[in-house]
């Protein structure tokens, strides 16, 4: 086990010791590699950094109560990155080959795993790149799997704690017919020039939708909810990343009884809600102090604590990922360290 303070990790990066690597060339992936060197060597000319032919997932690892190494449903991620190779004309990472990148990732790390009850865990980020030096606009042909690792501590300062927000109507993260439903970093680029003016102010940014300008999409890097008179409602979009922690979420309602809408949700409509949140992996649930719509003069309060809902469902979650919690719905994958 390393010395790090692992109550002090934020969610930014701290180097691991392996790398997990995998190549496609002539139409097939080659083995599976495990590196010290985490950098890699591209040409310069590669389809990623010509023309951001690139794709990516982020998946987390939970050291459980009961000693147990829980990998939250990596099949999900798995599938998500096929559809972004897809969408970006790349060759599609099998989900054998994915989940077992991810395995070996965790147990080369294991000393970077944080224990339990720190409130840290263990963050991987997958990553698939065009490798294929391009100057005519065209798709690559071979193409570099990775899996970092590294130890997080919460996405939001405040952690399950409040945030506040404020609209943005001047940037778009993604265009309609787009690839705001894939998980490509282009999409998070966009977004920089709104995120980190707000991000400087201690704000997160509501991006609403790219055509009318009229309906909420994503809160920055997450999905967005709201809770109204008892009912989950979270937006219908074809530019809105599918978070596999927002579908849990939604499951976790229809056990609980409770209502879910997916739907367009009109900028007005923040006045009837009790609750919102922003939804993720890299968050979970951040739950959503005021937010402020700078065009309008308007602020929406939902007070400095989180919601019963957003708690209850926070907490629920929180008990399967760390084994505290029957695992009704088969979501996480044990990781055997022996």
């Amino acid at each position: 086990m390393k010395n790090i303070d692992w109550g002090k990790l934020t969610f930014s990066y701290t180097e691991c010791e392996k790398l997990v690597r995998c190549s496609y060339k002539d139409g097939a992936w080659g083995p599976l590699r495990v590196t010290t060197d985490m950098t890699i060597q591209i040409h310069a000319a590669a389809a990623a950094l010509q023309y951001a032919q690139q794709a990516f997932e982020g998946l987390k690892a939970y050291r459980g109560v009961d000693g147990v190494i829980r990998l939250f449903r990596p099949l999900e991620n798995a599938r998500r990155l096929a559809d972004s190779a897809k969408a970006m004309y790349m060759a599609v990472v099998p989900e054998d080959l994915f989940l077992e990148a991810c395995r070996i990732s965790i147990l080369e790390n294991l000393d970077y795993l944080p224990p339990y009850g720190t409130g840290a865990t263990m963050y991987l980020r997958p990553i698939l790149i065009g490798t294929t030096p391009k100057v005519g606009v065209a798709p690559a042909h071979e193409f570099e799997f990775m899996v970092v690792a590294t130890p997080i501590g919460p996405y939001f300062p405040a952690g399950f704690g409040t945030t506040p927000f404020i609209i943005n109507r001047h940037v778009d993260r993604a265009a309609p017919l787009g690839t705001g439903q894939y998980k490509v970093g282009g999409n998070y680029a966009a977004s920089f020039r709104a995120t980190e003016p707000a991000h400087e102010q201690g704000l997160g940014v509501l991006f609403l939708d790219s055509k009318e300008h009229k309906y909420i999409d994503e809160c920055g890097g997450a999905n967005f909810i709201g809770i109204r008179d008892g009912v989950y409602v979270t937006p219908l979009s074809a530019s809105i990343l599918p978070s596999i922690i927002n579908r849990s979420l939604r499951t976790l309602c229809y056990d609980f009884n409770i209502d879910v809408e997916e739907r367009q949700i009109p900028v007005e409509e923040l006045s009837m809600f009790q609750e919102t949140a922003a939804v993720g992996t890299g968050a979970a649930i951040s739950p959503i102090s005021r937010i402020y719509d700078p065009d309008k003069q308007l602020t929406y309060e939902y007070g400095d604590a989180p919601g019963p809902v957003c708690c209850r469902l926070f907490n629920t979650l929180r008990d399967i990922q760390f084994g505290r919690a029957e695992d009704n719905h088969g979501w996480c994958t044990i990781i055997d360290e022996h």
